[in-house]
């Protein structure tokens, strides 16, 4: 049983949240939903936590596949599989899950069967994003995933809720029919083939890798998402319930990054070249932009959105750096900042829950009725700026030093952003934390209760387990991404030493 059990340990976190689901529709009491939800996402994470204490850490292709024939007239099949990227995402998925359904116990007393449902529902779409090897399956799931998050905005926001929601699902769409355009290239020029691993073998024409990378970057820009195709996060962000913005900011983000690995530098090595200066501009341009509207921003939630913009732009910077330190960079900050982001969302979510207010000026003193709350609100902080000793700083770190073998320029500019992120979240953590009280009702606010306490401190221990030993994490992911830039050093030489990066 254990040997088969190993076979099939995808397909069961797949199914999981599906049972789940299949579950919640037969119970009525509310109490009685959430502790189903929340034993669901439990095991899918210690389901996680075995798929990875059998990984291989010397293998550098996919692990665990399974296949089956799904519709075959069209070579369409059910193929899953994991490898040292893509395990670190599915992770994260997990490991977010439970916290979503720990943050909803009381603040969502409403249709609660549909929302824990929706969560659900979402957590194993994302996992089949994560692990598809098959590009109609991918697609299939990367659509499912845009149909809880917009019920959740729909249904459990804020004032501005449905217009935040139509904006999400337009530019979703758009992404999605891109998406869809550079995946029927990839079948057609591919040999009508949707298989992944063996499109990722083949060579195709530069013409033809230009115009359906260009599909793929823009679909991928859009999910990231990248300036200029930036402004549904902030309103989508801002009017989503908690758990909304843990799983939009600590996951759905991550899809993005994670398309550009997955496919266009593995499968379209030439074109991501080509692109690779405009990205890497592009990139030091959202690190300080998102920057500097973080700074201005009055209000909690989008203050920490803004920032995600800012924090998002290291992980295309590592990416197309295309050396082993940046990728392996963009991939651990695309990890740590599910947790620090899902962490600071968390803790905006428990004083908007004790106030219905996200305005910065409400607040003030917080240290004094609630000082485990101001403890954790500042190590959360400081580590989405990058102190030292914090999940982010290695991330950011690698992806500087792989930067600077292409443009020591872009990675002035990118600590500039570092600067941004000290500025904002210290003035930030100054007029919540210190100081007088504004209202009344903030000096009265209780401190963390139990439950919320155990929402936070998984993640606050991460964020020093990663700082401070990020090994665990470089060896998974150092086979599969030594792997990847090998296949990218056959192309580097032709073209990324004749573009235009500034010394």
């Amino acid at each position: 049983m254990s040997s088969i059990f190993a076979e099939h340990i995808l397909s069961c976190m797949i199914a999981v949240p599906f049972l789940g689901i299949a579950v919640l529709a037969f119970v009525r009491d509310s109490e009685w939903i959430r502790r189903i939800a929340l034993v669901n996402t439990l095991l899918n994470l210690g389901l996680s936590f075995v798929l990875w204490s059998r990984f291989d850490l010397t293998k550098q292709g996919m692990q665990f596949v399974e296949r089956a024939e799904w519709m075959p007239t069209f070579n369409i099949q059910y193929a899953v599989g994991v490898d040292g990227i893509s395990i670190l995402l599915v992770l994260l998925t997990t490991l977010l899950s439970p916290l979503c359904v720990l943050c909803s116990w009381s603040a969502i007393d409403t249709r609660v069967r549909a929302f824990m449902s929706l969560i659900l529902l979402v957590e194993g779409a994302m996992i089949v994003v994560f692990t598809a090897l098959n590009l109609f399956l991918f697609f299939m799931s990367w659509e499912v995933t845009m149909i809880p998050m917009y019920f959740l905005i729909l249904l459990w926001g804020g004032p501005g809720r449905i217009a935040a929601g139509i904006k999400f699902v337009l530019y979703s769409l758009t992404g999605s029919l891109l998406l869809l355009v550079g995946i029927l290239g990839l079948y057609l020029e591919g040999g009508h083939t949707f298989d992944i691993l063996t499109l990722t073998e083949q060579t195709y024409p530069s013409n033809v890798q230009f115009w359906i990378f260009l599909a793929f970057l823009l679909a991928f820009a859009i999910k990231l998402p990248m300036v200029p195709f930036h402004s549904w996060l902030p309103d989508a962000h801002s009017e989503a319930p908690t758990a909304g913005s843990v799983i939009l900011a600590g996951v759905l983000l991550k899809m993005g990054g994670y398309g550009f690995l997955r496919f266009c530098l593995p499968i379209l090595p030439e074109a991501s070249a080509t692109f690779a200066p405009f990205i890497l501009w592009l990139s030091v341009v959202a690190i300080l932009y998102g920057g500097y509207l973080a700074l201005a921003q009055s209000d909690l939630k989008k203050l920490v959105a803004y920032s995600s913009i800012s924090h998002m732009g290291f992980v295309t910077l590592g990416i197309f750096a295309f050396n082993r330190q940046g990728i392996q960079g963009a991939v651990l900050q695309m990890f740590n900042h599910g947790i620090t982001t899902g962490a600071l969302f968390l803790a905006v979510g428990q004083l908007y829950d004790r106030t219905h207010s996200r305005l910065i000026g409400d607040y003030g003193g917080l240290h004094k009725p609630m000082p485990r709350f101001a403890a954790f609100l500042c190590l959360f902080s400081v580590a989405a700026f990058g102190l030292p000793g914090a999940a982010n700083f290695i991330g950011e770190f690698l992806v500087l030093v792989g930067t600077s073998f292409r443009s020591f320029v872009m990675v002035l500019l990118a600590m500039g952003g570092i600067v941004l992120a000290a500025a904002y979240m210290l003035w930030m953590l100054q007029r919540v934390t210190l100081g007088q009280a504004a209202t009344r009702t903030a000096a009265l606010l209780p401190d963390l209760s139990l439950r919320e306490t155990v929402t936070l401190a998984p993640l606050a221990i991460l964020i020093f387990g990663v700082g401070l030993y990020p090994g665990p994490l470089m060896e998974i992911m150092d086979a599969s991404v030594t792997h990847l830039v090998q296949k990218m050093n056959g192309v580097l030489p032709l073209k990324l030493t004749k573009l235009c990066l500034l010394p």
